[in-house]
């Protein structure tokens, strides 16, 4: 009975915690971002997660989908998965009792000069008179203790330690938590990975249209050159018409190796991403426009953001391990109770290893407790406190600069869009300058000076335009990361 009352009073020790109670965080936030009412911006809920299918591009859709198989980023960061669910593994073990079996034979001398032992092996029988007749006669060995001990053992050893203030449960959440965080940068390594992949595919084609239009202007500016010169030959035309021509058109010229370069920086960029060589990228793509997307940006409800951040989600989930940290340095504080047992058998002939009577066994309980240690332990338990207090600062930095983050991108989104839509006019009206311009010089009504001037103004906004589209691009792609959520790619079910 004393036995069952010790055993129950263990497993009801083993249920007490010494970590402190937590709580998730909660923010106060409203239904709508401050900015929402822009162009292009929707308060739909967010439904498409793989918002880049709009843009109707299937090589940037297939380009995504290679990127998130093959990135050595997200392999990694699969791998530290892997690692943190091992580790946990690991330290769940901890909370049950550790067996080991083993089997062998020992031998062992004893010294003659042994300070202890040794004279039990030397000693001599004394003079006892008549009643030693079953001893040896005197002088002789008594042979106490043979010099040469051998035994064949075959046994187990068990130890448990008692969670009885709930360190190892403290030790084991905080390993899932581990795990968790691990899951949590692998969205957030995949979120970052495909925002790159979708912003250097928009530049690459972005450079090669600049590219291309860049190209058109020095065939035009050359048919230009031809004309003046022959204007000139025919003598309509003037030194200043041909030289000014020229001029135009090398300094077109010289942005083509500049917008090549930038082709195939993005294109390289791409290549590292997709964890391959650049000619291999290369083959994956034609030659497509620049796309376009489609449709308006659902943001949802401001509150929404909180469980969509990565970032968001790593902060809350380390106020929660820390506070698990907390605990064990808690904990110990506390005694320490280790059970122990070594049931074994033990013969000196292997025959008789397995026989009754050779049993044995060794079984203890151990208690280990730090009376003193000058306040180290107070100072661990300090030192945890004030992290959980910097993790609590930080989450709610995290917070706020997420608000901030998605705010920012759609005022810049919803101003791009007007700025894109005032510079598709001017390069319009630009190219009706330049028409009405070179007519009015056929009819010699004007210089050549307003033709070149009229011709610069159309490369100049043309170019203009194209990049207008590509800032509209990147900020539809930062908006789009802004407000974060789950950017993997569902697989086809064909």
């Amino acid at each position: 009975m004393r036995k069952l009352s010790v055993l129950l009073i263990s497993m009801a020790l083993a249920g007490c915690s010494v970590t402190p109670e937590y709580q998730a965080p909660t923010t106060e936030a409203g239904d709508l971002y401050l900015n929402q009412a822009v162009a292009g911006v929707a308060g739909a809920p967010i439904e498409d997660e793989a918002w880049w299918r709009r843009f109707n591009d299937p090589e940037l859709d297939a380009l995504v989908a290679s990127v998130q198989q093959q990135n050595i980023s997200l392999q990694l960061a699969q791998q530290r998965i892997q690692s943190a669910r091992a580790y946990r593994s690991a330290v769940a073990t901890a909370k049950i009792p550790t067996v080991s079996v083993g089997a062998g034979y020992h031998h062992a001398r004893l010294s003659e000069y042994d300070p202890l032992l040794g004279g039990a092996l030397t000693a001599t029988m004394p003079d006892l008179g008549q009643g030693g007749a079953v001893l040896p006669p005197a002088g002789q060995d008594l042979n106490l203790l043979d010099r040469d001990n051998g035994a064949f053992v075959v046994g187990a050893n068990v130890s448990w330690e008692m969670d009885l203030f709930g360190r190892l449960d403290a030790m084991d959440q905080l390993a899932g938590i581990r795990l968790e965080q691990a899951e949590i940068l692998r969205q957030g390594t995949l979120t970052m990975v495909t925002t790159e992949a979708v912003h250097n595919y928009l530049q690459y084609r972005g450079a090669q249209a600049r590219l291309a239009i860049a190209e058109r202007n020095v065939e035009e500016q050359e048919v230009m050159v031809a004309l003046v010169e022959r204007l000139q030959s025919a003598g309509y035309g003037s030194e200043l018409d041909r030289v000014q021509a020229e001029a135009l058109l090398a300094a077109t010229r010289a942005s083509l190796p500049l917008l090549r370069t930038a082709e195939q920086a993005h294109l390289g960029r791409l290549a590292t991403l997709l964890g391959e060589g650049v000619s291999d990228t290369q083959q994956r793509f034609s030659a497509r426009p620049l796309p376009r997307i489609e449709g308006r940006v659902p943001v949802g409800l401001k509150s929404e953001l909180l469980q969509r951040r990565p970032d968001i989600a790593l902060a809350e989930r380390e106020m929660a391990a820390v506070n698990q940290e907390v605990g064990v340095a808690i904990a110990a504080r506390y005694p320490k109770v280790f059970l122990t047992g070594s049931p074994a058998s033990l013969a000196e002939n292997f025959e008789d290893l397995f026989s009754s009577g050779s049993e044995a066994w060794l079984a203890s309980v151990g208690v280990q407790w730090t009376l003193f240690d000058g306040g180290r332990g107070q100072a661990l338990v300090e030192m945890q406190e004030a992290r959980f207090q910097q993790a609590a600062l930080s989450y709610q930095y995290q917070v706020n600069q997420a608000f901030n983050e998605v705010e920012t991108a759609l005022m810049a989104y919803g101003n791009q869009q007007g700025h894109q839509s005032q510079i598709d006019t001017a390069a319009e009206q630009a190219r009706l300058a330049a028409d009405k311009a070179r007519s009015l010089y056929r009819a010699g009504l004007v210089d050549f000076l307003a033709v070149l001037d009229a011709q610069r103004q159309v490369n100049l906004m043309e170019d203009a335009a194209l990049v207008a589209r590509l800032n509209t691009a990147n900020h539809l792609v930062f908006l789009h990361k802004a407000l974060g959520g789950d950017w993997s790619v569902v697989p086809d079910p064909a």
